[in-house]
């Protein structure tokens, strides 16, 4: 599964790299976005242009009774979400991009869990496949998201099993805007570990009330602070 991550790029920035549309909405560095947080997303607005937007990490079903079913729909199985109750109707009509600059996975050791960060090797920002929904039972609405993972490459593979779907930049306008599922479904697929690169990072990431820009810095395989 993917449970945290980090975007510590500017929101011009942001905007600038994947092309979002001018009103862009103020958000900082953030080194440890954890479930239930608000984070941005890009997706499509009504008019087929791509915003920016604020939604929290954890995806309510517009049907859901209660939006603490969020806390067990922060990740979404890539061989699945199509067809999953909680999932198909964003998989179908609300597709988004969320942004990143890496994320944490945790290797189990026997001194303990140790957490790894894992970043692209090609440039900062990068963009995991997402899903949003619109959540209306009571007077103020929830926007909400989740995060895809597929099988690991052989770079996640010895820390993890799972890994979130990384798409390739040439996908973002697929991803966000084609109604065929088999061809969506087709870049639900691990980035080549090539193209990716992890290192040991401080366990203060495992509490995150913990938010600064130490959390980034690699430490020994011990995971010392």
């Amino acid at each position: 599964m993917c449970g945290r991550y980090d975007l510590y790029e500017t929101p011009r920035d942001v905007a600038a790299w994947f092309r979002a549309a001018d009103s862009v909405p103020d958000f900082p560095p953030r080194y440890n976005i954890a479930p239930s947080q608000d984070a941005p997303v890009l997706r499509l607005d009504p008019d087929g242009d791509r915003e920016l937007a604020m939604l929290r990490w954890g995806l309510v079903p517009f049907w859901a009774e209660d939006v603490k079913i969020g806390y067990r729909t922060i990740n979404a199985r890539a061989e699945t979400v199509h067809r999953k109750p909680a999932f198909r109707s964003a998989f179908r009509r609300r597709r988004c991009l969320v942004p990143a600059t890496g994320y944490y996975e945790w290797q189990t050791t026997h001194a303990g869990k140790q957490p790894w960060r894992f970043v692209s090797a090609e440039g900062p920002l990068f963009a995991f496949a997402g899903l949003w929904e619109r959540w209306e039972k009571t007077d103020e609405a929830v926007e909400s998201f989740t995060i895809i993972v597929t099988d690991a490459n052989d770079r996640a593979r010895p820390i993890h099993d799972r890994m979130p779907v990384i798409l390739e930049p040439a996908d973002h306008d697929i991803w966000l805007g084609s109604d065929d599922v088999d061809t969506l479904r087709s870049l639900l697929r691990p980035l080549p570990a090539d193209r990716m690169t992890c290192y040991p990072v401080s366990t203060r990431v495992g509490d995150p009330r913990n938010d600064d820009a130490g959390l980034i810095e690699p430490v020994n395989a011990k995971g010392q602070s």
